[in-house]
């Protein structure tokens, strides 16, 4: 098939690569601009290697983002991790029109940050969608979705790297190949179950001590390795990484006082919370390196966030 990319960074180069590699036609790549002093974009530098033509609009509203689109003469679009907006007009130039790839079982969390917010809450499940883009956000007709299942002590890296990453990438191929047999069902989206969850970010990360054992180990989880929990040490941050949790069940058996390092070594460091403990593996104070915890010196006793 003959297919135009829109996307960008790590995940919309490996798309592009599974499909030039059982042999589809790149017939032009879409990614956003880099911002001044970044990183360049991995999905442009790729396709520029193979001599794939690489448009780059700050709007795929503007005519010439739509023009473009369509002297590619592509059979499908696909989108894999794109934050630009996509109008109608633009989606629906492609012969199938566009599909685009969604790390979360939509209609639940949809937004920007819907690999961290199921962990954050607590979710047992997660998984990806692949769907019709429209002009709500992540609102499209679903085309399939796959499941997997989020272990007590998952963290974002895990169940992105190790499964929705690879996963989707597999997605995309499957979805690309219903739509152009014509063997794909289109589901409208329930949403009396939708839900939608904001950036993940600074504000959302800060880790607040007098919270229950399991809403912390979450955050940290849900927030490992980015955009990192955090709380304070002598007003400094301190990002905490490689959460374990351990529940006290017998009322005032929970060691030392809220936020308190009870405990620290090479490997760990514990901080007690409401209803346990907190164990962490890595901590990162300030903008130094994430290192161990014996590293950081910061002593026993010390109580956090304070």
């Amino acid at each position: 098939m003959r297919i135009a990319i829109i996307g960008q960074q790590d995940f919309g180069k490996a798309v592009m690569e599974a499909f030039l590699a059982r042999g589809d036609e790149v017939a032009a790549v879409f990614c956003a601009p880099e911002k001044e002093g970044a990183r360049p974009d991995a999905l442009r530098a790729a396709a520029e290697e193979r001599k794939i033509r690489v448009f780059q609009f700050k709007s795929l509203r503007a005519p010439e983002a739509a023009q473009a689109l369509a002297e590619a003469r592509a059979d499908i679009g696909i989108m894999a991790f794109v934050l630009q907006f996509a109008p109608q007009e633009f989606v629906s130039i492609p012969t199938h029109g566009t599909i685009q790839y969604h790390p979360s079982l939509l209609p639940k969390f949809r937004g920007p940050s819907s690999i961290n917010w199921p962990i954050i809450k607590g979710e047992t499940e997660t998984g990806l969608t692949i769907f019709r883009p429209s002009d709500g956000l992540d609102e499209g007709s679903v085309i399939l979705q796959k499941k997997t299942p989020v272990g007590a002590d998952d963290t974002l890296g895990t169940v992105y790297f190790d499964r929705l990453f690879p996963m989707g990438v597999d997605a995309m191929l499957e979805a690309a190949d219903l739509v152009l047999a014509g063997k794909h069902k289109e589901s409208v989206q329930d949403e009396s179950c939708a839900s939608y969850e904001g950036w993940c970010r600074e504000g959302e990360a800060r880790i607040n001590w007098a919270s229950h054992v399991d809403f912390i180990h979450n955050l940290i989880r849900g927030c490992d390795p980015a955009p990192g929990a955090w709380t304070t040490h002598k007003g400094e941050k301190l990002q905490l990484f490689g959460s374990k949790k351990h529940l006290v069940r017998t009322f005032g058996a929970v060691k030392g006082k809220i936020g308190e390092i009870t405990s620290i070594s090479a490997g760990s460091m514990s901080i007690t919370a409401q209803g346990g403990q907190i164990e962490v593996s890595k901590g990162k104070l300030g903008s130094g390196k994430k290192v161990s915890p014996a590293e950081l010196g910061i002593a026993a006793g010390t109580i956090l966030g304070s």
